[in-house]
């Protein structure tokens, strides 16, 4: 009688749940999503939720589909409503809702990006739920947005970082994170831009119902939420200063989903619609948005596309006020007051030779690309045994401390 064989077990998938929340945000993830989808090692849970769910901010839950990931479960959180009091009871209702989605999916590991109250919510769940939590672009500062508080939260929430530069490492580890947990992986834009195969210029227009032409700025501002302040007098400004120039092509993207949003829409929406030298669309989608960087003179608004994405591009961007106020930046970035005397300079900046001749030498602070293999080699592989428990790493050892 032979002796038994000794066949080892199949190991099991890891499940990975992936949260994303807005367009821009699942532009970003798109390719570290199809890694996790596609390896025998993993499994993905996707969850998308807020904006992505809602008609109002173009139900881009809709791109997700299309581009045929499997969706575990989708959050349902956001009200009627971009006041403050709106806004916090979303993020509740995000708790409510990830919660059940934790305890439905029971993921190895939630994997979050950046900053945004739904993004706080998934962390919160995955921090009660006992799930180790991968956070993505953490040690960043926007002095503008609550997003800073929101940012640095989660880094405390989190247990792998996965920063886009040397310095946002730094700064994690300043917030007392153990090193070895950090990985400077470079931004997941410049991934994005390198996996670009762009919609021709022609095709584009016609998407669009826009031309380019010689003269041409893509804008998107977003409410600077920090202070609480009413963000019409700066959207006011920056129209009032794009009026001074009516040979310039305008191509706008409305804001997320942010206190103060709804207002900012319905300007933006009733200056395209009365002049021809502008449109106005909900979402781009990343493929249409990263094309039109391709093709348009350069960006203005307070987006961080304008810092990580468009300096890849040759292209100048112009950063109103100071809701990006703290992040690297290129040479090609012109940072501007609220003000639209100060913006109608800028743009005539923008335009001018000896800027236009200084964009080429102009380098992309967020690395050359990489970043997506490199998150999911270590999401794939570190060890979860332990992963839970945190020690605040001390730069350095307070006195009668034993480290």
């Amino acid at each position: 009688m032979s002796a038994p064989v000794n066949v080892p077990p199949i190991p099991t998938p890891r499940t990975i749940a992936v949260v994303t929340g807005t367009r821009a945000e699942y532009g970003l993830l798109k390719r570290l999503i199809a890694r996790i989808h596609a390896a025998p090692e993993t499994e993905l849970k996707l969850i998308p939720c807020a904006a992505h769910l809602s008609p109002d901010h173009g139900h881009t839950v809709s791109e997700i589909e299309a581009d045929g990931f499997p969706i575990a479960d989708r959050v349902e959180m956001l009200l009627s409503s971009d006041s403050a009091a709106g806004v916090t009871k979303a993020t509740g209702l995000g708790m409510i809702g990830f919660a059940d989605a934790f305890a439905r999916l029971r993921p190895d590991l939630v994997v979050v990006l950046g900053d945004r109250f739904e993004i706080l919510a998934a962390a919160s769940a995955a921090l009660f739920a006992a799930v180790p939590v991968a956070h993505i672009n953490g040690g960043e500062t926007t002095e503008g947005a609550f997003d800073e508080a929101v940012r640095h939260a989660v880094t405390k929430i989190a247990h792998l970082h996965f920063p886009a530069a040397a310095p946002y490492a730094e700064r994690i580890v300043q917030l007392g994170e153990d090193p070895a947990r950090v990985f400077d992986v470079g931004g997941l834009g410049v991934d994005a831009i390198l996996a670009l195969e762009p919609i021709s210029r022609e095709a584009l227009e016609a998407e669009l119902g826009f031309a380019f032409g010689t003269k041409s700025l893509l804008l998107t501002f977003h409410p600077a939420t920090v202070e609480g302040e009413d963000p019409r007098p700066q959207m006011q400004a920056l129209l009032n200063a794009l009026d001074r120039h009516p040979d310039i092509g305008l191509l706008f993207t409305l804001p997320n989903a942010d206190s103060g949003g709804r207002a900012l829409t319905a300007m933006i929406q009733e200056y395209a619609d009365r002049r021809d030298n502008a449109v106005a669309h909900v979402s781009l989608g990343q493929k249409r948005y990263l094309s039109a960087l391709r093709y348009v003179s350069g960006v203005i608004g307070n987006s961080s596309s304008g810092l990580a994405e468009a300096p890849s591009f040759g292209i100048g961007t112009i950063n109103i006020g100071d809701r990006q106020q703290g992040r690297l930046r290129a040479a090609s970035v012109i940072d501007v007051s609220a003000d639209a005397q100060a913006i109608d300079a800028a743009i005539n900046q923008l335009f001018s030779s000896h800027f236009q001749a200084s964009l080429p030498h102009a380098r992309n602070p967020y690395g050359t690309g990489g970043a997506a293999d490199a998150i999911f080699e270590i999401i794939s592989t570190h060890p979860l045994s332990g992963l839970l428990k945190k020690r605040f790493h001390d730069l350095a050892p307070t006195k009668g401390h034993t480290p």
